[in-house]
């Protein structure tokens, strides 16, 4: 994984000083108290918050400790959603980086402009598959078209990343059944499916699944109800795959990305404002009545500043997924976001809800 940004060191520096000054003074009176009530000595109190502080600012504020590379030769990795964003980033940088890529792409067969422009690369160890993730036959024809260009068939498959996925906007009351549905087929049933299919190469090689989820899987919003659902059913998916690939030495990873909306196009102020309308138009009398269109509208507004805000360069996000692949010792879980999303995390994930909720809702 790539050094963190400059930027963010920054502030995440800032943001431990501010913290230490506001716990410094308080928290070791308060602890020393309690632990003097309970007959145990005041300075190892004090030593302990210190100690493990220091741990929490090395963690956050450093880069990681370089943790050698795999050699990229004869290895093979399969991505799905290669047509753009992410998955056609990826698959460009993995076959610079030397990996045969197996590039599963939607729009293969109808021309699409992400697979002619990987065809265009002329490369052997490119290899361009047409993929519905939520066609079984075609998750099958994929499977066998692996199967017969694999380099060495008997060393399997190296690494497996599920990128392929769609976005939704909409609270409960406005998303129909249709759209979570849909979502959950993409985001989770196609992972599954894939990774099912694909899972003895991975095993005979001793490889690794990569997941693509996001920040929404591991915090809620109120207006993101189908992708909070959806990336939280692969968080699990991922844990429960990872506990029972450990005998085969299967490593299983989640890469979640934080507001990449700009840099993908995968939810666009455009988008928005046309679901928006949709939304509106099809939701109850009674749900319009009780939300109200002012209510309604400031929502749509917040959610279109997101779009317009965020990370404009994919670059985070295809080092966290090619560190996932190539490193000897990758981590379980990847967040490449800004600043105040990943502070953001850490709050609703780490404090009482009733804290989290009172910051940020």
């Amino acid at each position: 994984m790539s050094a963190m940004p400059f930027r963010r060191a920054v502030l995440l520096l800032l943001f431990s000083v501010s913290l230490t000054l506001t716990l410094g003074f308080g928290l070791p009176a308060l602890l020393n108290t309690v632990a003097r009530l309970s007959g145990f000595p005041e300075a190892s109190v004090t030593e302990c918050i210190v100690i493990l502080y220091l741990f929490f600012v090395l963690y956050v504020a450093l880069p990681p400790v370089p943790r050698g590379s795999v050699k990229t030769q004869g290895k093979a990795v399969f991505i799905t959603g290669c047509d753009s964003g992410f998955g056609f980033a990826l698959a460009k940088y993995l076959h610079k980086l030397g990996f045969t890529v197996f590039a599963g792409c939607l729009l293969k067969e109808s021309g699409g402009d992400g697979a002619t422009a990987l065809e265009g690369l002329h490369s052997d160890r490119m290899k361009v598959v047409q993929l519905d993730v939520c066609s079984e036959e075609q998750v099958t024809q994929a499977v066998e078209f692996v199967k017969e260009n694999l380099e060495d068939p008997e060393r399997g498959l190296w690494a497996l990343v599920n990128n392929a996925g769609i976005s939704a906007f909409g609270g409960v009351e406005f998303t129909s059944m249709e759209t979570y549905k849909r979502v959950s087929e993409v985001n989770l049933w196609g992972t599954i499916s894939v990774t099912k299919a694909l899972l003895p190469l991975i095993r005979r090689a001793e490889g690794r699944v990569v997941n693509m989820a996001g920040m929404f899987g591991r915090m809620g919003h109120g207006q993101r109800s189908a992708d909070c659902i959806s990336q939280h059913a692969v968080e699990g998916f991922s844990d429960c795959l990872r506990h029972e690939m450990k005998p085969w030495r299967v490593t299983v990873i989640v890469v979640e990305p934080g507001n990449f909306s700009a840099a993908t196009g995968i939810l666009t102020r455009d988008t928005v404002a046309a679901a928006a309308d949709r939304l509106w138009a099809e939701a109850p009398a009674g749900v319009q009545e009780d939300y109200g269109k002012a209510h309604f509208e400031r929502h749509v507004a917040s959610v279109r500043a997101y779009c317009g805000g965020g990370e404009r360069d994919t670059a985070p996000v295809i080092s966290a997924i090619a560190d996932a692949v190539r490193s000897r010792h990758p981590f379980t879980r990847y967040n490449p976001m800004e600043t105040h999303w990943w502070i953001r995390m850490q709050v609703m994930t780490h404090l009482p809800a009733a804290v989290s909720d009172w910051l940020y809702f």
